[in-house]
């Protein structure tokens, strides 16, 4: 069988698993107080150019989203998105069960438009029934998106442009951070941390067992993150086994390195398929491909490989998704490759 269902399919790279069993037996604080928290922190920030960001691990990038954004967040506002943004369509309510409205604008290639954007908060700020509304509190994106496309860094400094003129803070989701910095070098970590308040790098699906490091660029927003977190039950006891998985992907370039493989051999994948004839649903530079294709085709994979289903794309096609990972093998993506052609 082979596997391209999701990019956490694996376990942690074996760098990882080596220093969670070489301080396995090491006493340490809790709640992320100990030293290989404070380690991973400094080294996230040195890799971001931001000597004042503040670092916190969770575990999952669902909490992550959920913690950060009701933590932003006065009662009567809502998170700006884009339809397709991923707390808009698979994060089954969480933000809403918080108590918070999504407030979805029309996006374009998987991205949130910048003209969208600053139209629809010109146009609530400017509406005299505005106090019986959900006031537009944040604006979130992810990079990659939830379709594998990549912001731009023109794109990424506009949208901050008008989050600035309107006081509204910006959040980037980065579930696939890593991949998105293999794909596109001029989004860099300095650049995010630059143009967003908060974002979070993802670990669960870039190498780490589990575990996101959210940075709080804003000194103004989230003073009391650590409590914040705590309110919503995510705050790991043993918190240094997520230090320890962050130290180590942020020694020696490690998260970008294994990033890496996913990207090149998902972009391998997409030349063939492309070669083939299939449609793609979008050109992804990530590690994530949408492809739509015969249901028949899609019966005769099902046995032998696991992919995603995406969408129903009329009545005999469906799209789906190929994801490769920072583990996948050459050899693995050629034995796809190769069905796809005998199908």
């Amino acid at each position: 069988m082979l596997h391209f269902a999701s990019d956490y399919m694996e376990g942690a790279h074996p760098r990882i698993l080596e220093r969670l069993t070489e301080t396995n037996l090491e006493k340490t604080p809790g709640y992320g107080t100990d030293f290989y928290c404070s380690r991973a922190a400094d080294r996230i920030r040195t890799a971001c150019r931001c000597p004042e960001a503040r670092v916190f691990f969770l575990t999952g990038g669902t909490q992550t989203n959920a913690v950060v954004i009701d933590g932003i967040l006065e009662s009567w506002q809502g998170v700006v998105c884009a339809e397709s943004g991923h707390i808009n369509t698979h994060e089954a309510g969480a933000i809403e069960h918080s108590g918070h409205k999504v407030l979805a604008l029309p996006q374009k290639d998987g991205k949130l438009e910048a003209d969208v954007l600053e139209a629809y908060l010109k146009n609530f700020f400017c509406d005299e029934n505005r106090e019986h509304m959900t006031e537009p509190g944040m604006v979130y994106i992810s990079h990659p998106t939830e379709i594998g496309t990549l912001y731009t860094a023109s794109e990424l400094c506009r949208l901050q442009e008008i989050c600035q003129f309107y006081s509204i803070p910006l959040y980037l989701d980065g579930a696939r951070l890593g991949y998105g910095l293999a794909a596109d070098p001029e989004v860099d970590l300095p650049l995010i941390a630059e143009c967003c308040d908060v974002f979070y790098i993802g670990g669960t699906k870039v190498g780490a067992l589990l575990g996101e490091a959210a940075v709080i660029t804003n000194p103004h927003l989230l003073r009391r993150f650590f409590t914040i977190v705590k309110q919503h039950g995510g705050l790991l006891a043993k918190g240094r086994l997520l230090g320890v998985q962050f130290d180590e992907l942020f020694t020696d370039d490690l998260y970008l390195k294994i990033s890496e493989n996913a990207v090149r051999l998902a972009g391998k994948l997409q030349n063939a398929l492309k070669k083939m004839g299939y449609r793609l649903k979008t050109e992804s530079p990530t590690n994530q491909i949408f492809v739509t294709i015969p249901d028949e085709v899609k019966s005769k994979l099902e046995p032998k490989v696991s992919f995603s289903f995406w969408e129903k794309a009329d009545e005999t096609h469906t799209t789906v998704r190929f994801a490769t990972s920072w583990a996948t093998e050459e050899a693995d993506v050629d034995a796809l490759i190769s069905l796809l052609e005998k199908c």
